[in-house]
Order: structure tokens, then C-alpha cells, then sequence
């Protein structure tokens, strides 16, 4: 469906510019809550009421202020919960039943963007007809409700202790993390007093790093997007392990004890590896970029894969389709849906603990049954409206370089969404043939483009 504002994750741009400027959030706010009160089911006389939320970007004080002044002319009520992690919104909108929630945050980018992105009552993204209707009326003129009729505001102060609570009650409770020693980077985003608190109350020695946000450093050399501090710290600290998660809190990166960086494959194997031990699980989904090992891995456990499109939200799609449990992106972004209805680090590390508390030894251990293929991505820089699909040479580079991995490695040619590019992806089994092979196809590209 074509967008003229949002994007596969609501609206997102650079401060200051558009869409990411105070009169456009406010004409955000109340086309949304126009459409909300239109669709809202609530008995007469009753208005609808939205949740905000965001992350520790300097903008979000402008940002949130914008939203609620929209919102309140279109005639809904705003609760506002202040800095929590993205999932906290999700779960907070289900569990007081408001009819959405909408987060202000740029996730793992950094502090000069910032974005807006809605749930559904459900803590779901919201459907594309939703924000369809409410693309359609961004332009409409901007008509206040009566003086009487403007929503008001309150704030929830016991937002973040809600939350903490519902993430430790996705934790076994037979189980605890007494014993282990572990850190956890923050990346100077939402969950920087709400993370620590959850592992620390599970029994966990906790050493914080990433929890000095001053507006400006979300991200910023840290999280879940710069695992190398984490890694050091946990050295430094002679932890158990290490958890980093990214701005908003939806990703997550783990560290063994020798400082090895896992991504969001290895602990999604290593999530399912525990819930086997429970009961059976009928699929897993993930995407075009899942490393090969991991299907591979679950194959070995009799346990279905399907690749959908890259993002979480075609992940969640996948999930619903299938009647599937778990699934997951590279990046982080892994979904319990036995636990919530989003991806959440917090959640998802929670969950790859149990399985380590379950089956005894070390993260490096847990993990030794998936070993990631190597794999090489070159961006080629292409002109806008080229037939690359179409190309005879490159199809032919394409199936040479298949039939030579023949089973043993993964070719992906795609275009970037937001970039005059083509992202030429190998993997397989041997570095040098998958380095090999990927010079090859970007090789019959650059020729492509030549003729």
C-alpha cells in the first residue's frame, strides 16, 4: 500500500524537517484522534483515551507536546507515562484498555531523528487501514472541538512499575537469577530505570552501564546497535554475561562471559531451545536476512522455518498467519507471542536466561548448537527505476553462483527502500567462496549498469 507518511514503523524522519516538526505531529495527533473517535465503540457520552510514551531524545519533550495538544483538539484523553521502553506502551495500552498507544521514538537511531509510531487497543501495530485513514486526513482542515469537549490529560506515575512487574512475570516462576553477575547497557534509552530493576529483582548482581541519558547520547557508542561496550564492560567486570538493548528497548544483543557477541538468530535458537524442553513448537518465522544457520539448526529439531520480508511487523504478520509462537530478526528484534504481543529485549533476554537457568552451563554452551555462516553484503549503488530482475546476466551470475553453493549457502539480491541501491547478500559455509561468490554478482551488476 503507498505511503506518503508512514513507513513500515510508523512516522520517522530527521528533527526539525518533515514530517518531524511540531505543527505536522499536531495534525499527526488529531487526524489519529479523529479516526479514533470515529471507530471508537465506547458508550455515548464517553471519549476515547490514548497513551504516550517515549524514549530519552531531547525532542520528546516538543514532540509529546504536540501530540497531546492534537489529540486534545480532536476531543481524546491523553495519558502520559513519560520515558518507557516501546513494548511498555504496547502492554500498558492492552492492560488499561485504552484505544491506542502511541510512542515517540527514532528506536536505534540517533538523537537528532525521532519518530512516532501507534499500537492498537490489542498492544499491536496498528492495521493498514487505520493508518490509511488517518494518512487521509492529515491534510483535511484542523477543526478544534467545543471548548467543552477537549480531551484532557493525566499522568500515570506508576507506569514503569507496572511494567516491571508484567516483565517479570514472563519469567518462570520456579526460577531465578541468583548467582549470575550480569550487565546491562541501556544504550541511554527507555529502559534506563526500568531494565536493571527486572533483572536486579530476579535475584541477578546487576552492573548498569547506558543509564545516563542527557537527551543527546541515545545510542550514542552503546546498546544494542554498539555491542563492543557491552563486550568490554563484561571483560572489565568479570560478569556471567551481558544484555544490550537499543533506544527504545524492542532489540537485544547478548555477551558470554569471554565477551562473544550473540545476535538476535543465535538467541532466538537459543529461546526455542528452551521452550522444546517444554512443549512442542510448531514453526518459527523469520526473514530474507535470518542467517541460513538457523534454519538449518531448527531443521535439526524437526521444527518448520518460514522467511518473511524484513521488519518485525512482517515477522508478526507471518506468526498470525501460521498460528506460530516465535520468531525474530538478526538485528534483535525477536517476538514471544506466548509473552507479549511485540518484540521486547527486555522479554526476549528474560526468556534466552530461562532457557540457560533450564538447561545449566554457560551462554557459549546453550548456544553451541548453531554456528552463524559467513556471510558478505555489498551495497551497489544503482539508478533509480533499474530492471535488475530483468537482466540476463545477472540472472545467470545468480544461478552459477546458487548451483555452486547448491545447498550449502544463500544468495538475496534486494533493493533498499530508501536508498538508489541494490544489497548483494551471500552466505554459506567457507568465507573465501562466499567472498568469492558475492564479488562475482556485484561484478555482473556493475557490468549490468555499464551497458
Amino acid at each position: 500500500m503507498s505511503r506518503k507518511y508512514f513507513g513500515t514503523d510508523g512516522v520517522r524522519g530527521r528533527v526539525g524537517k518533515m514530517p518531524i516538526t511540531p505543527d505536522f505531529v499536531m495534525k499527526l495527533g488529531y487526524s489519529a484522534g479523529k479516526v479514533l473517535m470515529a471507530r471508537d465503540g465506547l458508550p455515548t457520552g464517553e471519549r476515547p483515551a490514548v497513551l504516550i510514551g517515549k524514549d530519552t531524545r531531547l525532542s520528546g519533550y516538543m514532540l509529546e507536546a504536540a501530540l497531546e495538544a492534537g489529540f486534545s483538539a480532536a476531543g481524546v484523553d491523553v495519558c502520559l507515562v513519560g520515558p518507557l521502553p516501546t513494548p511498555a506502551i504496547a502492554y500498558l495500552t492492552r492492560a488499561l484498555r485504552l484505544q491506542a498507544g502511541i510512542v515517540i521514538s527514532a528506536s536505534h537511531n540517533p538523537y537528532y531523528d525521532n519518530g512516532i509510531k501507534f499500537f492498537s487497543a490489542q498492544g499491536t501495530k496498528l492495521p493498514d487501514d487505520v493508518e490509511a485513514a488517518i494518512e487521509a486526513g492529515i491534510d483535511a482542515p484542523f477543526e478544534c472541538v467545543a471548548p467543552a469537549e477537549l480531551g484532557r490529560a493525566r499522568r500515570i506515575d506508576d507506569a514503569s512499575g507496572r511494567y516491571i512487574e508484567f516483565c517479570k512475570s514472563t519469567f518462570p516462576n520456579d526460577l531465578d537469577l541468583r548467582g549470575l553477575k550480569i550487565v546491562v547497557d541501556c544504550a541511554h534509552g527507555a529502559d534506563y530505570h526500568v531494565a536493571p530493576a527486572v533483572f536486579h529483582e530476579l535475584g541477578a548482581e546487576v552492573v548498569s552501564i547506558g543509564v545516563q541519558p542527557n537527551g543527546l547520547n541515545i545510542n550514542d557508542g552503546v546498546g544494542a546497535t554498539a555491542p563492543k561496550a557491552l563486550s568490554n564492560a563484561v571483560l572489565a567486570e568479570k560478569a556471567d554475561l551481558g544484555i544490550a538493548l537499543d533506544g527504545d528497548g524492542d532489540r537485544v544483543m547478548m555477551v558470554d562471559a569471554a565477551g562473544q557477541v550473540y545476535d538476535g538468530d543465535q538467541l532466538l535458537y537459543a529461546i526455542i531451545c528452551g521452550r522444546k524442553q517444554r512443549a512442542p513448537v510448531a514453526g518459527v518465522a523469520g526473514t530474507l536476512m535470518t542467517n541460513l544457520a538457523l534454519e538449518h539448526a531448527l531443521g535439526k529439531l524437526d521444527i518448520p522455518f518460514g522467511r518473511a520480508a524484513v521488519g518485525d511487523r512482517y515477522v508478526l504478520e507471518m506468526l498470525q498467519e501460521k498460528g506460530w509462537l516465535f520468531g525474530g530478526e538478526n538485528s534483535g528484534h525477536i517476538l514471544c507471542l506466548d509473552c507479549h504481543t511485540t518484540g521486547d529485549g527486555v522479554i526476549a533476554a528474560l526468556q534466552v536466561l530461562a532457557a540457560l537457568r533450564q538447561q545449566g552451563g554457560s551462554l557459549a554452551e546453550l548456544l553451541s548448537g548453531i554456528t552463524l555462516y559467513p556471510q558478505k553484503l555489498i551495497n551497489v549503488q544503482i539508478e533509480k527505476g533499474f530492471a535488475w530482475r530483468e537482466h540476463p546476466a545477472i540472472q545467470v551470475a545468480k544461478s552459477e553462483v546458487e548451483a555452486q553453493l547448491s545447498g550449502r549457502g544463500r544468495v538475496l539480491l534486494r533493493p533498499s527502500g530508501t536508498e538508489p541501491l541494490l544489497r548483494v547478500m551471500v552466505e554459506g559455509e567457507d568465507e573465501t567462496e562466499v567472498l568469492a561468490c558475492a564479488e562475482k554478482l556485484v561484478a555482473a551488476v556493475r557490468q549490468a549498469l555499464s551497458e
